[in-house]
């Protein structure tokens, strides 16, 4: 049997009233939810999240790293690192993404989720790869998607198209070698041509 969905506003209540303190913003947008916590309280709100009665958010969806630094000259001027979570209700039917900041813009850190969502094992091993996020007390916390040798941490805003190192096949020393990378790195603007009549148009 599926129990019907909350109104979005129910549910950001609800969630409001479960985190007390410990939610910095809870924010409704386009029907759906997302709550903002300190790095602080991280680990708190996300265990209460799971098992407060109006909550229940069993499941961890995704976890995923974010990158705010190009946003600043616009409109942000706050942290630059985030983590973004979704969490899902089976038992309530209901849906909530969280964001956390990461206090330290030079080492950014989270604790692990690993021991409230078996799920996070993965998805937090991804956003260190990619991100540069380190999550404390993760037992595995090892590259998932790049090679043992890259350098950085390619989803960063900072991070080169081209990238640090190259890597190609030696065959004199029989093995795989990494060099710096040989491309003059360049903007390539496409050039459009249009035919006379081009659609139809005269």
């Amino acid at each position: 049997m599926t129990v019907a969905a909350i109104a979005p506003e129910v549910l950001a209540q609800n969630i409001a009233d479960a985190l007390g303190g410990l939610a910095q913003d809870v924010h409704l947008a386009r029907g759906e939810v997302t709550v903002t916590v300190a790095a602080a309280d991280y680990l708190t709100a996300m265990r209460t999240l799971r098992d407060h009665a109006l909550c229940k958010f069993e499941q961890l969806i995704d976890l995923c790293g974010v990158d705010y630094s190009t946003y600043r000259d616009d409109v942000w001027n706050g942290l630059r690192f985030a983590v973004t979570s979704h969490l899902l209700s089976m038992s309530l039917n209901q849906r909530v993404r969280v964001r956390t900041f990461c206090a330290d813009d030079e080492f950014p850190a989270l604790p692990t989720l690993c021991g409230v969502w078996a799920a996070a094992n993965w998805f937090e091993r991804e956003a260190f790869d990619l991100f540069g996020i380190v999550f404390e007390g993760h037992d595995d916390l090892r590259r998932i998607l790049t090679d043992y040798g890259f350098i950085g941490h390619p989803f960063r805003k900072d991070f080169p198209l081209s990238g640090h190192v190259e890597m190609r096949f030696d065959a004199e020393r029989k093995r795989v070698v990494y060099e710096p990378v040989s491309i003059e790195p360049r903007e390539v603007t496409p050039r459009i041509i249009r035919e006379d009549n081009y659609g139809g148009l005269h």
